[in-house]
């Protein structure tokens, strides 16, 4: 996993609440069997018609979101059934960041298993954000959003903030305690019975 510390983009408003897994990424996409390969099926039945054309009002769509980095929802973000698929097509795509005034909670810890950060802020503060037209910076060592006008501090359990620094996933968290795992072990040893 990639370490985050701080990124500088525009943003990309996403002004729905409850969107859930299977908007994010539809059923149909989940056959792949690796992490990559799922952004091109983001938001697909918004962002194409049925004959699989753009659809131009739709915000993806737009050439001026196309390297956004930071993705402002909805209240409920991510909501549905548990797929991991979901984030991996927004960090596929590109993002980096989400900020909602609220997601779904195996969604919210799925962000932090691949690498994006979930924000949590108050539902004005979000409804600014969407509104900000000019680039956003969002530290995550400290915990500071920067926009063209003000400054905005965020949250964050000190655990879930440490292995986004270090780009820490699930496997590298328990190699960090290979040491004590391997003298446990040598200690438990259960003598065999000849």
């Amino acid at each position: 996993m990639i370490s985050f510390k701080k990124i500088k983009t525009v943003v990309t408003p996403l002004d729905k609440v409850n969107v859930d897994t299977d908007q994010i990424v539809p059923k149909q996409f989940l056959k792949l069997v690796q992490k990559s390969g799922f952004g091109k099926f983001l938001f697909y039945n918004w962002r194409y018609d049925d004959q699989e054309q753009t659809k131009s009002d739709f915000i993806l769509n737009n050439p001026r979101y196309k390297n956004s980095k930071i993705l402002v929802a909805g209240d409920n973000f991510g909501c549905g059934s548990s797929r991991e698929h979901a984030v991996w097509a927004l960090q596929d795509y590109g993002f980096s960041v989400i900020i909602a005034p609220s997601f779904a909670d195996i969604f919210y810890s799925n962000c932090f298993k691949n690498g994006i950060l979930p924000i949590i802020l108050h539902e004005k503060t979000v409804e600014k954000l969407q509104k900000e037209s000019g680039d956003v910076e969002v530290d995550l060592e400290n915990q500071m959003i920067a926009t063209s006008s003000e400054k905005i501090s965020f949250d964050i359990d000190s655990h879930k903030k440490k292995i986004l620094l270090e780009g820490l996933d699930d496997i590298a968290q328990t190699l960090l305690y290979e040491k004590k795992i391997s003298e446990f072990e040598k200690q438990s040893k259960i003598p065999s019975v000849l």
